[in-house]
């Protein structure tokens, strides 16, 4: 699943490719992705079609689009979704790439839904698995959403500092790194970064949140930073199917410390090996000498 780096990515391409464009047209195949509360597909098109892009930012892993009308639109890209600007033809009820490159890889090519926008650009989804999710909203009570009203602080907002950090994780229970990944506790933190942040932190991902102290915490504090600004500076991590707006991959996974690194040693040179563990039905990575419990 896209993480924040990821999000933020998109984000950024968006607001340079598509800010100011208005809705023309949306088309889907996967009218489920839209839910019902809203009149499905055909209610959510009334709600944006003809409505001007504002400007497009972020709730965690949502990517939320200010539209003219004080109108919202909210996707989630869950698994397997992501979002591409591009030019594209309806061809025997596929879409198709007008110019070959990134665009036609196959990763690329599980268009569900597709946006026709001014001055000829197309915004598609790509979504293999069709979990993402669609919605509009006014944005008076957009806020309310059960998407996003529960949803933790943004770790990289410039006023999120250590103190609110801790006040966030104190009186929690359980491994850090189930905590680290509640979204209701702080947003846009995975399962890949969860690893990565631990690892430079040099905290067990089985470590118990109620007994971390103040220089743990503070340690965490600053892996979090540390690596979620990298991670947006390299672009996000394409492991599985996350690609940017041009369809081309993210490339922290080059620089991966410790998730799915199992068997490889140790970027430390501790002389450890990195290990996994299961935690819940996820996974954790981590070196057993850098990372002791």
């Amino acid at each position: 699943m896209p993480e924040l780096p990821e999000v933020q990515t998109t984000i950024d391409g968006l607001n340079r490719k598509i800010k100011g464009l208005t809705i023309t047209e949306v088309w889907t195949d996967w009218p489920k992705c839209f839910g019902r509360s809203q009149g499905g597909f055909s209610g959510f098109k009334k709600e944006v079609r003809g409505k001007k892009i504002i400007k497009i930012w972020r709730i965690g892993k949502n990517i939320i689009f200010n539209l003219s009308g004080e109108k919202i639109m909210l996707i989630h890209q869950k698994m397997t979704g992501h979002l591409l600007v591009g030019g594209w033809i309806a061809r025997r009820g596929k879409w198709v790439p007008k110019q070959k490159g990134v665009l036609a890889e196959r990763v690329n090519s599980y268009i569900h839904t597709m946006f026709s926008l001014s001055e000829g650009k197309m915004m598609a989804f790509s979504d293999m698995r069709k979990f993402g999710k669609i919605l509009a909203a006014n944005k008076e009570n957009f806020e309310n959403l059960d998407d996003i009203k529960n949803i933790g602080p943004d770790p990289l907002a410039p006023n999120f500092k250590f103190g609110d950090f801790k006040k966030l994780i104190t009186g929690k229970r359980g491994p850090v790194k189930k905590i680290l990944m509640d979204q209701n506790i702080i947003s846009g933190i995975g399962n890949i970064y969860a690893d990565e942040i631990l690892f430079v932190a040099k905290i067990h991902p089985l470590a118990r949140t109620e007994k971390l102290n103040d220089e743990k915490l503070e340690q965490i504090f600053k892996a979090i930073k540390k690596i979620l600004k990298k991670a947006v500076k390299l672009r996000g991590t394409s492991a599985y199917d996350y690609r940017d707006t041009a369809g081309k991959p993210g490339h922290y996974g080059e620089a991966r410390l410790a998730y799915q690194r199992n068997g490889g040693k140790c970027p430390n040179r501790c002389g450890g090996i990195i290990k996994k563990v299961k935690i819940g039905e996820r996974s954790a990575h981590f070196c057993p000498i850098c990372q002791k419990v």
